[in-house]
């Protein structure tokens, strides 16, 4: 019988649900920082590319 009742308190435990649910936001949160700073990278190089094709093209 304390099985039983070790088992009905775990399975009625919500106190994890809380923790799982932190952590797929976080985890949300990452991803999106992440792809922001990936997109502004790309971005940032492409600028530099062109300002450097410019200074190219002025010196020949």
């Amino acid at each position: 019988m304390p099985m039983r009742k070790l088992i009905k308190a775990i399975a009625s435990d919500i106190s994890g649900a809380t923790a799982v649910e932190y952590g797929l936001i976080l985890a949300l949160i990452f991803l999106a920082m992440l792809a922001a700073v990936q997109n502004f990278g790309n971005t940032s190089i492409a600028m530099w590319e062109g300002v450097a094709e410019k200074i190219e093209a002025t010196r020949n």
